[in-house]
């Protein structure tokens, strides 16, 4: 389901809008318009229950890379819009780009970075309402960059109290982390319960305690 945007779209109405299920999208990178979308099956990644594939397990127990929450929004959000080897076209356009730099300059919008001497080789962004994250896009330029960002997305997501990681869609590349396809109707009960609950987006929590959730999340690896 989708609606032509009617007005010019606002950091505050972007918020209005996840709070009620709604995300915006637009249909290529020199795209004009923006469109609503309310899936009828929605992706959602259990945060508790997240599958730890083992190779990938092994993989964060290595840290081939370097870890980091909103030190490179911009690139990280540039990064996912650039041409990929299977699409050279992109869904956020110029508005999306502008839009979700502000709400990250409000604190709304968060970035993860993973880093391989001192190149930024993968990531991912969202926005943080409540104790509901909304998953916007990643991107890896390294083998499993994207993945361990999203590992440690979720260690910060459970440790700040969040209850509802939002995926938007279910995906192969998804799947394997546990994600499962929600009713509409039941996602905007658990989206209702979520962005009334207080949380904290963990950005640069102590590195001890990263580490440890880090290690009971391996601890029941798939």
């Amino acid at each position: 389901m989708s609606t032509r945007r009617q007005m010019e779209i606002t950091p505050e109405l972007m918020l209005r809008a996840y709070r009620i299920g709604l995300f915006p999208m637009a249909e290529s990178r020199d795209a004009q318009t923006l469109y609503w979308l309310d899936p009828e099956q929605r992706g959602v990644i259990p945060l508790e229950e997240f599958h730890l594939p083992r190779r990938l397990a092994r993989r964060v127990r290595q840290s081939p890379y370097a870890v980091t929450a909103d030190t490179a929004f911009e690139a990280v959000i540039d990064a996912c819009a650039a041409p990929r080897p299977n699409s050279n076209d992109s869904w956020i356009n110029e508005e999306i780009r502008r839009l979700f730099l502000a709400l990250h300059a409000q604190g709304h919008a968060h970035s993860l970075e993973a880093w391989r001497e001192g190149e930024l080789v993968g990531g991912l962004y969202g926005v943080a309402l409540g104790a509901a994250f909304f998953g916007e896009s990643m991107f890896s330029r390294a083998d499993d960059a994207s993945k361990i960002a999203l590992v440690h997305l979720v260690a910060r997501l459970r440790l700040g109290g969040f209850t509802l990681l939002d995926a938007q869609f279910q995906t192969e590349h998804l799947a394997q982390f546990g994600t499962r396809e929600v009713p509409r109707n039941l996602y905007k009960q658990l989206l209702a319960d979520a962005v009334e609950k207080p949380a904290e987006f963990q950005a640069a929590p102590e590195p001890a305690i990263l580490a440890a959730e880090l290690e009971r999340m391996r601890q029941k690896p798939g």
